[in-house]
């Protein structure tokens, strides 16, 4: 019965990545551990897990019917989860964000740290145990960080991660800057999407105060394009069942980000980011990270 590994629901690049990068790490110092995922890879995960070779970890729903131990990577909070997780033993976690709505009842391993990705801080861990990269598993985290950090530009992105993703580049065997380049645009093909696939593509849920807010991400290179489809997103949206929803529509190239405001309240909203919501747009200029500018004002201002 082997403890299971897993990053967040909507996965992204690094909850998938961190998880394989992670399983194989906890194999290799005698930890018994597979690599799952609660969701299926989107087209920039596919990307990159193509590119190295590596199969995509099986999607599951519940895992209490199969093991009694997990370990979380790329995210905490129980609204990110796993739905059965109160049924099982977290015994790791590796993780960049906020901490919230967390808790266990037995002592566990917790790693945190304030760096642009998960992938980073697993990076240190493979040093620490003394544990050669492998060439794709060095490729699926550099994949990681440079989706985090946008390829570097993300406020999120510190001076660990560039050092740890020039190393991870030189290991997997790529030109940073190309292949970098090339994952992400993999990630802007939108127009083939349904709405409702847009805006759970990667998006997380937050309790802040007594309202249930989602916050999703998707990135272009064409931002009037995506925002032609507003009344296509607000018919999806209304449907999600959410008090507030937040959809970023962000520009990798120009790193700006026109914010779709959907729901109630609107107040909390235009205090974090001192602007008025116009035709149910925010205009918000070098934002791009959700974790750093757009979070926690939300949190402040609610």
């Amino acid at each position: 019965m082997s403890l299971k590994v897993f990053g967040h629901r909507n996965p992204d690049t690094d909850a998938i990545g961190a998880a394989i990068a992670y399983s194989y790490l906890l194999n290799q110092t005698g930890v018994d551990a597979e690599a799952v995922a609660l969701g299926e890879p989107n087209e920039e995960t596919q990307y990159a897990l193509n590119h190295f070779g590596l199969q995509a970890p099986r999607v599951v729903k519940t895992l209490a019917n199969e093991t009694s131990e997990v370990a979380l990577v790329d995210h905490n909070e129980k609204a990110q989860t796993i739905s059965d997780i109160d049924e099982l033993t977290v015994k790791y976690v590796v993780d960049h964000h906020r901490i919230a709505n967390f808790q266990t009842s037995e002592p566990l391993y917790y790693r945190a740290e304030p760096l642009g990705c998960t992938s980073t801080i697993l990076y240190k861990l493979y040093k620490e145990a003394a544990v050669t990269i492998p060439k794709d598993i060095a490729g699926i985290m550099l994949s990681a960080i440079i989706s985090d950090t946008l390829l570097f530009k993300s406020p999120t992105c510190t001076a660990e991660d560039i050092e740890i993703g020039d190393q991870l580049a030189e290991i997997a065997e790529v030109s940073l800057n190309e292949y970098g380049l090339a994952l992400l645009k993999a990630g802007t093909n939108l127009a083939s999407k349904s709405a409702e696939e847009l805006i759970d593509l990667d998006a997380k849920t937050f309790e802040l105060g007594k309202y249930k807010v989602r916050v999703a991400q998707v990135n272009t290179v064409d931002i009037p394009e995506v925002k032609a489809r507003k009344d296509e997103f607000i018919k999806a949206i209304n449907a999600s069942g959410f008090d507030l929803f937040l959809l970023m529509i962000t520009d990798i190239l120009n790193s700006n980000t026109e914010l779709l405001v959907v729901g109630e309240p609107i107040e909390p909203v235009e205090k974090a980011f001192h602007k008025k919501v116009v035709d149910q747009f925010i205009d918000l200029p070098t934002v791009v990270s959700r974790k750093k500018q757009i979070v926690p004002q939300l949190t402040d201002a609610f």
